[in-house]
């Protein structure tokens, strides 16, 4: 095969709309140009940082058809590895070369690896609200939009406006009481049940905002409603404790989006203490390892849903449209609705027509980019109040 030289390696960083959004751009030789995400939100410089100043010179003038070579050298150069950053600068570059690759063979991305497994994706997307009166008001426009796959929650993570016994000189950050999140989850998913009966697949993310034994009772308490799934019981680092879980309750758990490292999930899939794995593909390396962890969760009866939240770009999005199309244990796709902004500079991005997935069938990842209109709209940095979670008497606890 002709050999197609990078030219030139180019990160971009852009914040249409309220997210902070990183774009890695391959030039070739060939006059093939390729595109990938490597948005880290909340450390964006970094990232960028990272590739145009260390990356950049190691694969410019590499072949750009030797993914897997220019990936794992990537991921071990630094000596040290699985962070966040080089993950999501890796990934950024992985995926232009992957878009590369199927724009030089004319093809999909998922054509590239061997063709589609199913005609569409079902996507999941959000209903939340402040009361339960709002959720189910929620609940019933995303039903007319086609959804049959829907996150529920009630005040997004942990809870809003709840009454709490504060000390004084509060510190700054958003202050949820687990007690009282707790018992309005079990109630709004018993009235979810008692007004749309069982037909809806529901999902509840707690974001990691409970102990050990809390994560074990709600799991208990949610097991009449018949969750499509439970997500992010406890954080990473206490994975080994949904082995209780899993042995006191048919609760479906998934797990995952905060991975970087495959020690992190091995063991989880081994144990067959999961039934979702919810990776996000830039933040574990990008496609290359994507894949190889998809195939191994399917030896183990574990069903992937690639986490997909409105911080990253189409880009992004698509990818995990196409992984979704290929592998045979995706069995839906979070899908957060991108403004009218963001789909200008990203041409091609994706949309759920009746509650599917569709991608648009053009080589490669099949997303361009505005560089001229991205430019419109810089980086701009804020603080993120929500990874400041404070229960009532003032402790940090886990984003």
């Amino acid at each position: 095969m002709k050999p197609t030289i990078i030219t030139n390696v180019e990160s971009f960083v852009l914040n249409p709309e309220r997210h902070n959004l990183t774009v890695v751009k391959i030039e070739t030789d060939q006059g093939v140009t390729g595109y990938g995400c490597a948005t880290f939100q909340q450390r964006p410089l970094v990232v960028k940082t990272m590739i145009d100043e260390y990356m950049r010179p190691l694969v410019v003038g590499k072949d750009a058809n030797n993914i897997e070579d220019i990936w794992n050298m990537l991921m071990v150069n630094s000596y040290w590895r699985n962070g966040p950053v080089i993950n999501n600068a890796v990934a950024g570059i992985d995926m232009a070369l992957w878009d590369i690759k199927g724009k030089l063979a004319n093809m999909p991305l998922h054509q590239l690896w061997g063709g589609k497994s199913k005609d569409g994706i079902a996507a999941y997307t959000y209903a939340d609200g402040l009361t339960i009166d709002e959720v189910l008001i929620n609940i019933q426009k995303k039903v007319v939009e086609g959804f049959t796959h829907i996150r529920c929650q009630l005040g997004l993570y942990g809870g809003k406006n709840q009454e709490m016994h504060l000390p004084r000189n509060c510190s700054t950050g958003v202050f949820y009481d687990p007690q009282v999140y707790m018992r309005s989850v079990v109630e709004l998913f018993k009235t979810i049940r008692e007004r749309f009966g069982y037909t809806l697949n529901l999902i509840h993310d707690v974001h990691e905002r409970l102990s050990q034994n809390q994560a074990l009772q709600l799991a208990k308490d949610l097991e009449p409603y018949k969750l499509y799934f439970l997500e992010d019981l406890v954080p990473p680092h206490q994975s080994d404790f949904l082995q209780v879980i899993r042995n006191q309750t048919s609760t479906p758990i998934a797990i995952g989006e905060l991975f970087n490292n495959p020690l992190e999930w091995k063991q989880l899939l081994v144990s067959n203490n999961i039934d979702f794995i919810r990776c996000h593909v830039s933040q574990i390396g990008g496609i290359t390892p994507a894949l190889k962890l998809a195939h191994a969760a399917d030896l183990f009866g574990v069903k992937v849903v690639w986490h997909g939240p409105s911080d990253m770009t189409p880009i992004g999005l698509a990818v995990n449209t196409h992984l979704g199309y290929h592998l045979t244990n995706v069995a839906l796709q979070e899908y957060a609705e991108c403004d009218e902004i963001t789909r200008s500079i990203f041409p091609g991005a994706l949309h759920v027509e009746n509650g599917y997935i569709y991608l648009n069938e053009k080589p490669g990842i099949g997303i361009d980019f505005n560089e001229d209109l991205a430019s419109m709209y810089p980086c701009y940095y804020r603080a993120h109040e929500w990874t400041q979670s404070r229960i009532p008497n003032g402790t940090i606890h886990t984003p």
